[in-house]
C-alpha cells in the first residue's frame, strides 16, 4: 500500500499579523493569507484555491501582488529572511524564485513591494539590520542596498511610485523618507521640516504626491517632499452599554493604519472600525470627507460593541472600484459595495462580512458530528462556532463572557457540550442561537467527548474523568487513576471502553459500565498529548513529548516511530483503520500507513504556521454521496419527463390560443371597419338634418316676427283710442272737481296753518341735528388727523432709526474688514509659531467645535428672529391697510353728511316757494285750474315732507351707530398699534443683542466666520432697505387713492342729488 497523501479542501480563517493581508486578484476574487499558505477566494462562486508555503517556513510576515497581477511575493520567517515569489496567473501555480541575502542577520522582511513594471522588488528587513534590499528579482540580483532606520524606530511600510521604478517611500515610527535609485545607489530626498511622528501607512497619488497617516489621526499630503495639505481625524466617542463587567478602557486613538487610493480621491482607516472616504476638493491639493463607513455591531456577542473596536489592517479596492474589502486585527474580512454607499451619500454606511466570521485567536477545541456534516470549534476568543464542511459555510456561532477550553458535539447535531473557565455547559443548537439548558460544576474542562451512540458523555476534571448520562444528566461513574492532567480521551466504536492519556505518562483503558481500569501502559519519561484506537479496539496509537509515535497492544509498546526531532501534538486514524494523520508543533500534518513500516515513511503537508492543537476525521461519505447521486439522477429524469409532457401540452394549448386570438383579431378588425363606415354615414345624415332644422327655424322665427309686428301696430292704435277716452274723462272730472275744490280750500287752509307750525318745529330740530353732526364730524376729523400725524411721525422716526442702524452696521463691517485684514497679516507673521503650538491646537479643537455649534445655534436664532420680524412687518402692513380703510370710512361719512345737506336745501327752497305761492293765492283770486294745481302740489309737498322726516330719523340713527362702531375700531387699532410698537421694540433689542453676541464671537473666530457675519449684516441691511422702500411705496399708493376718491365724490353727489329730488310739474 502506498503512503497516503492529503491536500487542503477549504480554509476557515485569516492571518491577521501579515502585512498587506488582503488584496483583489480580479473583480471576482481576492487573496489573503491563512495557515502557512495563501488563499485565492472567489467571492461570487465561493470556491478557494490554496498556495502552500515553504516546508521550513515559520510563518508569513508580508504579501505583495505585482501590478500585472501575475506574481505573488510572500515574506517568510525562518532561519533567515526569505521572499518566495509564485506565478499565480495559471491554474498550475508554481514557485518561481526564492530570494534571500546571505550576510543579513535579520530573520524576516517586514514589508515588500513590486515595481510598477513588475521587474523589480524591494524588501525591508527587520531588526537588527533594518536594511532595504532592491532586487532585479527574475535574475535574483541585488542592485541596491540601504540602511533605513535603527531598532528604536521600526519601519512599517515601503512602496514604489506607481509611475516611477526609481522612487521609493519608506514610513515608520519617526521615519518618513523618500528614496531615489540612480547610478546603482539609493539616495534620500529630504522632506520639508516636520515634527517626526509615528507614521503608520502611506499611499501614492497621481502627480508624484504621497498621502501619509499617523497614529494620532493626522493625514499629510506631500508633493516633491513639500507639505501641501493636512487633516486631523476626530473620533466620535460614544459610551457603549456593555454587558460585560470589564473595566472602562481609555478612548481609542484615531490611528490611520491603512490607506488606499481611487480615481476620485483616497480612503483611509480613521480609528477603530471606521473608514473615511475622501474626494478631491474644488481647490487644488485639498480633499473633503464625503462618506463614513463603519463596522456594525455583532448581535451574537455578549458585548456587541466589541466588533466596532477592531483596528483596520488593510484596505483593498477592486479594479473596477465597485467594492472595498478590509481586514482587521481580529482576523475578520469585511466588504461594502461602493455603489450602495453612493446612493446614501453623506449618510453613515456599514460593512458586511465578506464570507463569514472567523476565529480571532487560538482554537482550543474541535469535534466532528457523526450524522451531519458539521464541525464544532471553541477558541480563546470566547466564541463557539459551527461549520458545515460540505457547503464550507459558518452555520452558527456565538460569543460568551468566558473563554471556551473544549467542545464536543452530539452525534445527532442537536446538542453541544462546551467547557468554560467557570462551568461545563450543555447547550441546544437552535436555528439562530446556542442556548444553555444544563450546567455542570466542572471548572476549566480541557477535554470532553460524547459517546458514539450519544447516550453518554465523558468530561475531564483535572485528573478525574466523569461519565454522565445525556438523558438524565446523572453522573454514572468517575474514573480515577491518573496522577497528572489528562490531555486526551477517546471512546471505542461500541462505547464499551474509554481510553485516556495524560501528562503523567500513562495510557489507561477503562470499562465505561463498571468504571474499572482494564489495561494500562505507563512511561513516565513521556507526557502524552494525543491518542487514537483502531476499529477493532485492539491497538492504541499515542504521541507525546518524546517525539515518537507509539503503537500499544495489550498494555505493551510494540513499536515506536521517530519523528526526526519534531514534537507530535495529536493523532487521528481514518475510519477504515489504514491511515494515521499526525499533527506537529511546526504546523505540518504527517500521513502514515498502517501497519507502521520498519523504516519511518510519511508524506507531510504544511497546514499551519504554528502548533496543531486538535485534529479530527470526518466521516467517509462516498457511498452516501453515490446513493444521493443516483437518487438525484433518477429524480431529475422523472422531472425531465414530467416537464417535457407539460411543455408539449402547453405548446399545443398556446398554439390553439394564438390561432383563436388571430381569428378574433380578424373579426374585430372587420367589425371595426363596418362601425367606421356606419359612423361616417350617420355623421352625413346628422349634418343634413342639422342644416334642414336651421332653415326651418329661420323661416318659423321670421313668421313669428311678422305676427308680433302686426300685434304691436294694433296695440298702438288701441293706446291712442284709450288716451282720447281718458282725456275726455279728465275734462268731465275737472268740471266735477271744481265744485268740490271750493269746499276743500277752506278745509285745507286750516290744515296748512297747522302744517306750517309743524314745519317750523322740524326746521329747528334739523338745525340742531346739523349742528351736532358738524361737531361730531369735526371731532372725528381732528382725531383721525391727529392719529395719522402720530403714525406718520412714528414711522418716520422708525425709518430714521433703521437708517442710522444700517449706517452703524456698515461702519462696523468696515471696521471688521480692517480687523480681518490686520488679523490676516498677523496670521502670516505668526505661521512660524504655529508649529510650536500644535499640541495646544489639538486640545483647543474640541472648544472650537463647541463654539461652531454655538454659532450654528445663533445662526438658527437669527433666522428665526428674521422670520418673526418679517411677520411683524406683514402685520404692520395689514394695520396700514386697516388705517387706509378707516380713511375711506371717513370720506364716506363726509360724503353722506354733504349728501344730507344737499337733500335738505332743495326742500327748504321748495317750502319757501310754496309759501310765496300760498300768499299769492290768498291775495288774488285764481281760476279753477290754478286751484287744482295748487292742491296737487300741496299733496306732493306733504308726502315729500313726511318721507324726508322718516329718512332724516333713519340717517341720524345710522350715523350714530357708525360713529360708535368707528370709535370702537379706533380704540382697538390704537391698542393693537401699541402692542406692535412694544413687540417691535423687544425684537429690535433681541436683534441688537444677537448682533453684539455675533460680533464678540466673530472676533474669536476664523476669517470664514468674519465673512459669514459680513454677509449676514449685508443681507440684514438689504432687507431693511427693502422694508423702507416698501413702506414709502405703500404711503404713496394710499395718497394717490385718497386723491382719486376725493375727485370722484362731487360727481357722485351730483348724480345722487339729481336722482333723489322730486320732479315738479306745473
Amino acid at each position: 500500500m502506498s503512503i497516503p497523501m492529503i491536500h487542503a479542501n477549504h480554509v476557515f480563517g485569516l492571518e491577521a499579523s501579515v502585512v498587506n493581508n488582503v488584496f483583489y486578484f480580479d473583480d471576482q476574487s481576492i487573496m489573503y493569507p491563512a495557515g502557512s499558505g495563501c488563499v485565492r477566494y472567489n467571492i461570487d462562486q465561493k470556491w478557494q484555491k490554496l498556495f502552500p508555503g515553504s516546508e521550513k517556513c515559520q510563518g508569513m510576515l508580508a504579501l505583495a501582488l505585482s501590478p500585472n497581477r501575475r506574481y505573488l511575493a510572500i515574506s517568510e520567517k525562518g532561519e533567515r529572511a526569505m521572499v518566495a515569489i509564485y506565478d499565480i496567473q495559471h491554474d498550475q501555480s508554481k514557485k518561481k524564485k526564492l530570494l534571500s541575502v546571505n550576510d543579513l542577520q535579520a530573520q524576516e522582511f517586514v514589508s515588500i513591494a513590486f515595481s510598477p513594471d513588475s521587474k523589480y522588488l524591494i524588501a525591508q528587513s527587520g531588526k537588527p539590520d533594518w536594511t532595504l534590499i532592491y532586487w532585479l528579482w527574475k535574475k535574483q540580483k541585488i542592485i541596491g542596498v540601504m540602511k533605513t532606520t535603527t531598532n528604536a524606530n521600526p519601519v512599517y511600510q515601503i512602496s514604489f511610485n506607481p509611475q516611477d521604478n526609481t522612487q521609493i517611500c519608506v514610513v515608520g515610527d519617526g521615519v518618513l523618507k523618500l528614496l531615489r535609485y540612480s547610478d546603482g545607489n539609493l539616495k534620500q530626498t529630504n522632506f520639508q521640516k516636520l515634527e517626526l511622528q509615528n507614521f503608520l501607512a502611506h499611499a501614492w497619488m497621481p502627480e508624484d504626491r504621497i498621502i501619509v497617516g499617523t497614529d494620532m489621526g493626522k493625514l499629510y499630503l506631500f508633493e516633491l517632499a513639500e507639505l501641501h495639505w493636512e487633516y486631523t481625524i476626530m473620533l466620535d466617542v460614544r459610551k457603549s452599554a456593555s454587558v460585560s463587567q470589564l473595566p472602562s478602557l481609555p478612548p481609542p486613538q484615531p490611528k490611520v493604519t491603512a490607506i488606499t487610493i481611487y480615481s476620485k480621491g483616497f480612503m483611509c482607516s480613521a480609528g477603530p472600525g471606521v473608514v473615511y472616504i475622501f474626494e478631491r476638493g474644488e481647490e487644488k491639493d485639498t480633499f473633503k470627507k464625503i462618506r463614513v463607513v463603519k463596522i456594525p455591531q455583532d448581535p451574537y456577542s455578549t458585548d456587541p460593541t466589541q466588533a466596532e473596536q477592531q483596528e483596520m489592517s488593510t484596505l483593498s479596492l477592486s479594479p473596477s472600484e465597485e467594492a472595498l474589502v478590509v481586514s482587521t486585527n481580529k482576523s475578520q474580512l469585511y466588504c461594502i459595495t461602493l455603489s450602495s454607499a453612493e446612493i446614501s451619500k453623506g449618510e453613515l454606511a456599514y460593512f458586511e462580512f465578506l464570507s463569514q466570521s472567523f476565529h480571532s485567536n487560538i482554537i482550543t477545541g474541535l469535534d466532528i458530528c457523526i450524522r451531519k456534516p458539521l464541525v464544532a470549534t471553541s477558541s480563546v476568543d470566547r466564541s463557539v462556532r459551527l461549520w458545515n464542511y460540505e457547503t464550507n459555510a459558518l452555520e452558527l456561532y456565538k460569543e460568551f463572557q468566558e473563554e471556551a477550553y473544549s467542545v464536543a458535539i452530539h452525534p445527532s447535531g442537536l446538542y453541544i457540550l462546551v467547557g468554560f473557565s467557570d462551568k461545563l455547559r450543555l447547550m441546544n443548537l437552535l436555528i439562530d442561537d446556542i442556548r444553555t439548558f444544563k450546567e455542570f460544576t466542572v471548572r476549566s474542562c480541557r477535554e470532553c467527548s460524547f459517546s458514539n451512540g450519544g447516550h453518554r458523555f465523558a468530561v475531564v476534571n483535572g485528573n478525574v474523568i466523569h461519565i454522565h448520562s445525556t438523558t438524565t444528566f446523572e453522573n454514572l461513574v468517575n474514573l480515577k487513576g491518573h496522577n497528572g492532567k489528562i490531555r486526551a480521551i477517546i471512546w471505542n466504536p461500541d462505547d464499551s471502553k474509554l481510553i485516556s492519556c495524560g501528562m503523567d505518562g500513562a495510557v489507561y483503558e477503562w470499562n465505561t459500565l463498571t468504571g474499572k481500569r482494564e489495561s494500562e501502559c505507563v512511561l513516565k519519561s513521556c507526557s502524552y498529548t494525543g491518542l487514537c484506537i483502531t476499529p477493532d479496539s485492539k491497538t492504541i496509537f499515542a504521541v507525546g513529548s518524546d517525539r515518537t509515535l507509539k503503537e500499544i497492544t495489550d498494555s505493551q509498546i510494540i513499536r515506536e516511530v521517530s519523528s526526526n526531532d519534531v514534537a507530535y501534538t495529536c493523532v487521528v486514524m481514518s475510519h477504515s483503520g489504514r491511515m494515521l494523520f499526525i499533527g506537529t508543533v511546526n504546523g505540518s500534518v504527517r500521513c502514515m500507513k498502517i501497519p507502521l513500516p520498519v523504516k519511518p515513511e510519511w508524506n507531510e503537508y504544511q497546514a499551519h504556521a504554528g502548533p496543531i492543537t486538535k485534529n479530527q476525521m470526518t466521516l467517509e461519505l462516498k457511498t452516501r454521496v453515490e446513493e444521493l447521486k443516483m437518487e438525484n439522477e433518477y429524480q431529475l429524469r422523472l422531472k425531465d419527463m414530467n416537464y417535457s409532457d407539460k411543455i408539449k401540452e402547453l405548446t399545443e394549448k398556446f398554439i390553439q390560443e394564438m390561432e383563436s386570438l388571430k381569428t378574433k383579431n380578424q373579426v374585430l378588425k372587420t367589425d371595426k371597419d363596418k362601425i367606421e363606415i356606419k359612423h361616417k354615414e350617420d355623421t352625413v345624415i346628422i349634418l343634413d338634418k342639422h342644416a334642414k332644422d336651421i332653415e326651418d327655424l329661420e323661416s318659423i322665427n321670421n313668421q313669428k316676427l311678422m305676427l308680433e309686428y302686426e300685434k304691436y301696430q294694433e296695440l298702438q292704435l288701441k293706446s291712442q283710442r284709450m288716451q282720447e277716452d281718458y282725456e275726455r274723462q279728465l275734462t268731465e272730472m275737472d268740471e266735477s272737481k271744481s265744485q268740490a275744490l271750493e269746499e276743500l280750500t277752506e278745509y285745507y287752509e286750516t290744515k296748512l296753518q297747522e302744517k306750517c307750525t309743524l314745519i317750523e318745529q322740524l326746521q329747528e330740530e334739523s338745525r340742531q341735528q346739523i349742528k351736532e353732526a358738524d361737531e361730531t364730524k369735526k371731532q372725528i376729523e381732528e382725531d383721525a388727523d391727529r392719529e395719522i400725524q402720530d403714525i406718520k411721525i412714528k414711522y418716520e422716526r422708525n425709518l430714521r432709526d433703521e437708517k442710522e442702524a444700517n449706517l452703524r452696521l456698515k461702519g462696523e463691517t468696515g471696521i471688521m474688514r480692517k480687523k480681518f485684514t490686520s488679523l490676516q497679516k498677523e496670521i502670516e507673521d505668526k505661521q512660524g509659531e504655529i508649529e510650536k503650538l500644535k499640541s495646544e491646537h489639538q486640545k483647543l479643537h474640541g472648544v472650537i467645535r463647541s463654539l461652531e455649534k454655538d454659532i450654528q445655534g445663533l445662526k438658527k436664532e437669527i433666522l428665526e428672529r428674521d422670520e418673526t420680524i418679517q411677520d411683524k412687518e406683514k402685520r404692520i402692513y395689514d394695520l396700514k391697510k386697516k388705517n387706509q380703510e378707516l380713511e375711506k370710512f371717513k370720506f364716506v361719512l363726509d360724503y353722506k353728511i354733504k349728501e344730507l345737506k344737499r337733500q335738505i336745501e332743495p326742500r327748504e327752497n321748495d317750502i319757501k316757494e310754496m309759501k310765496e305761492q300760498i300768499q299769492q293765492f290768498e291775495i288774488a283770486a285764481v281760476d279753477s285750474d290754478i286751484q287744482r294745481e295748487f292742491g296737487r302740489q300741496r299733496n306732493h309737498l306733504e308726502k315729500s315732507i313726511a318721507t324726508l322726516q322718516k329718512k332724516l330719523l333713519k340717517d341720524t340713527e345710522i350715523h350714530r351707530a357708525d360713529n360708535v362702531h368707528i370709535m370702537q375700531e379706533n380704540v382697538a387699532l390704537i391698542k393693537e398699534i401699541n402692542d406692535l410698537r412694544h413687540e417691535l421694540k423687544v425684537s429690535r433689542i433681541k436683534v441688537h443683542d444677537l448682533e453684539v453676541a455675533l460680533g464678540s464671537i466673530r472676533k474669536n473666530k476664523k476669517p470664514c466666520a468674519v465673512e459669514f457675519k459680513d454677509n449676514c449684516s449685508r443681507s440684514g441691511a438689504v432687507s431693511r432697505l427693502h422694508f423702507d422702500h416698501e413702506s414709502e411705496r405703500i404711503i404713496e399708493l394710499q395718497r394717490q387713492e385718497i386723491k382719486q376718491l376725493r375727485e370722484e365724490i362731487p360727481g357722485k353727489e351730483e348724480a345722487q342729488s339729481v336722482g333723489m329730488l322730486p320732479v315738479l310739474s306745473i
